[in-house]
């Protein structure tokens, strides 16, 4: 589990092709003092620490995650956002992000907006009830206000520390991203398909006056 507070940007060294995709890349973050086994998160994928040494770190990207992120398009000199998974007890500063990318996405639009930097991505369709105006998402490893919400694209905007600590500012558009929507929109949207008998309800299911009574959805 992860924050989306991006604490490095790595820079990818070699990119070795095979059964499994190995990545070593460079930090700041001291990999020497990384465990072995821990996850971490490279523009919003989790990913497993195989091997370290000095300041850089290996990681595997089986086919699943070359397919549903865009990790298979990585070469070595790019610069990846990095997030070490939040420890019990840590702030929770940004918003629950698990790293399971949901969909790659693309830069639509950009243009500044007093200190800020806007961007607009492509929504696609199975992602679209996950978004509301204000809600939370992942881009790239991110985490973000989502300002505007339309038919098929979404809104933010970047502060300029962000646009200063990550990579999201110098993408342009056409330039793809991995978007994790808010888990939290799920779980809502999950209760409603249930309410509605759909998803293999048991009869009955979660009724709208089951949510509210749980205190749900009243003001």
């Amino acid at each position: 589990m992860f924050t989306g507070l991006i604490q490095d940007i790595g820079r990818v060294e070699r990119v070795i092709p095979g059964g499994m995709t190995d990545l070593w890349i460079r930090t700041a973050l001291g990999a020497s003092g990384f465990a072995l086994g821990e996850s971490i998160a490279v523009d919003g994928a989790c990913l497993t620490v195989v091997e370290r040494s000095g300041d850089t770190f290996r990681v595997q990207v089986a086919p699943e995650s070359l397919r549903r992120t865009t990790l298979d398009g990585v070469r070595p000199g790019d610069r990846v956002n990095l997030e070490r998974a939040l420890a019990l007890g840590d702030r929770l500063g940004g918003h629950l992000v698990s790293g399971h990318v949901d969909q790659v996405s693309s830069v639509l639009e950009t243009y500044p907006e007093g200190g800020s930097w806007v961007m607009v991505f492509g929504l696609p369709e199975s992602l679209a009830p996950y978004f509301i105006e204000k809600g939370s998402v992942a881009i790239d490893g991110i985490s973000l206000t989502v300002n505007s919400v339309g038919a098929d694209r979404f809104g933010v905007q970047l502060i300029p520390e962000t646009q200063e600590r990550t990579t999201l500012r110098a993408k342009a558009v056409g330039a793809r991203v991995n978007l994790e929507a808010d888990p939290i929109g799920k779980y809502v949207a999950r209760l409603f398909s249930l309410q509605r008998g759909q998803v293999g309800a048991s009869p009955g299911g979660v009724t709208e006056a089951a949510v509210r009574a749980a205190g749900f959805g009243t003001p």
